[in-house]
């Protein structure tokens, strides 16, 4: 199908997303990706929530919440906005007894994004396998110039390849613990030009990286940019006593994500 006025006629707010990615090869490209990453999440939200892991939840929810944006479903980025905050606020009891209608959402948004491609099955084949053939071994040694993405949304990630693939190696961590892992590793060499650090991840978040690379002073030989969904006060005052290169906040630009990497690099030039 791939008929734009489907999308809009289901209320997908398909402006706001090109202005994220640019074209609309790139959106119907990308999109595969979404429906793959909406099940993901949607299943290990429903795992957190009958094991009453709020913490997790929220930072779940979040991510859910961010790719919606993306790709202009308003609905269900709006109703996981809400699970977001009432989450954060340890209101187990809403997250309970709203969890059906933002599955309903989920699902509705995961059967438009396919209708509109047509069961296009093979895009979406490849968006799983990339899916689950991104975990990055422990310590990864990078042998070429690269830019380290760590966030849990392999939407960010790949989005990050398309700008910078040409010239740089794009590499991925999930969470925290990855991230520390590969940066441990490749501390005695220059290859990594710059680092785009979520704050908000499970188990190990990016505070805790800030943390790591602070004490063993790698915070100038791989400077970071945060990327965060979170543009409270208290996240940015938080988050500029490291010595960060700059912050951006979600959702954002391809211009937006280009200047940022662009600025992290030059800061490692100018040091």
């Amino acid at each position: 199908m791939k008929n734009i006025e489907f999308l809009v006629s289901n209320g997908v707010d398909i402006d706001s997303s090109l202005e994220l990615f640019g074209d609309i090869k790139t959106y119907n490209d990308t999109l595969g990706e979404f429906i793959v990453s909406a099940r993901e999440k949607l299943n290990k939200l429903a795992n957190y929530k009958s094991s009453k892991d709020i913490a997790n939840y929220a930072i779940y929810v979040h991510s859910l919440k961010s790719d919606a944006k993306y790709f202009g479903f308003k609905d269900l980025a709006q109703i996981a906005l809400e699970h977001e905050e009432k989450s954060k606020a340890g209101d187990l009891f809403y997250v309970e007894d709203n969890f059906a209608a933002l599955e309903d959402l989920v699902n509705k948004s995961i059967n438009i994004a396919s209708s509109y491609l047509s069961g296009d099955e093979a895009s979406i084949l490849d968006e799983k396998n990339k899916v689950e053939n991104t975990n990055i071994s422990s310590g990864e040694v990078y042998t070429t110039k690269a830019i380290l993405v760590v966030d849990d949304s392999n939407i960010i990630t790949n989005f990050v390849k398309r700008i910078f693939d040409q010239n740089y190696n794009v590499g991925m961590a999930k969470n925290g613990q990855e991230a520390i892992e590969i940066i441990n590793s490749n501390k005695d060499n220059e290859n990594i030009s710059a680092i785009l650090l979520d704050l908000n991840m499970p188990g190990v978040d990016g505070f805790a990286v800030l943390d790591f690379m602070e004490k063993n002073n790698l915070l100038n030989k791989m400077p970071v940019s945060i990327i965060s969904g979170d543009s409270s006060k208290e996240t940015i005052d938080k988050a500029f006593k490291y010595p960060i290169v700059d912050m951006l906040g979600k959702p954002f630009t391809q211009d937006d994500v280009k200047r940022i990497v662009e600025k992290t690099i030059m800061y490692k030039d100018i040091i």
